[in-house]
């Protein structure tokens, strides 16, 4: 089991503001099924060649950390617990557990590496695919 980097997080103050800055800095678009608008707290762009996406998510903080950037990861196979469990036994640390945030089969649990780098784990694709079929 391994994961893939499903998009690299921004936190921030303006979501909106930011994610439009960077879209006409690298060519970004919006998610065609997903459009950004002016108040949305998280807003994510890809780049129309790679796939590669960034999601900018609004923080309350007035002070924004210096770790503003993260990776979330989402297992390529298995289960969310399943990765957490083998991330954890490789040495990550658990920081903090966000699963069930949203509801039954929503969240994320952020870890650390042993740096104190913090990611999160998401859930995987068939966890996510069913999770959004029930909603």
């Amino acid at each position: 089991m391994t994961s893939f980097i499903a998009h690299t997080t921004i936190d921030c103050h303006d979501a909106y503001a930011l994610s439009e800055w960077w879209k006409r800095l690298l060519g970004y678009t919006d998610l065609a099924d997903d459009p950004n608008a002016a108040g949305d707290e998280e807003c994510m762009i890809r780049d129309p060649e790679t796939g590669h996406r960034l999601l900018f998510i609004e923080v309350p903080d007035t002070e924004l950390p210096a770790k503003r950037i993260h990776f979330d990861l989402r297992p390529r196979t298995g289960t969310q617990a399943a990765e957490v469990d083998r991330l954890l036994e490789l040495g990550a640390v658990l920081v903090a557990d966000r699963r069930g945030i949203a509801g039954p089969g929503s969240g994320w649990v952020v870890l650390a590496d042993p740096e104190g780098n913090q990611f999160c784990v998401l859930l995987s694709v068939e966890e996510r695919t069913a999770y959004l079929a029930a909603h």
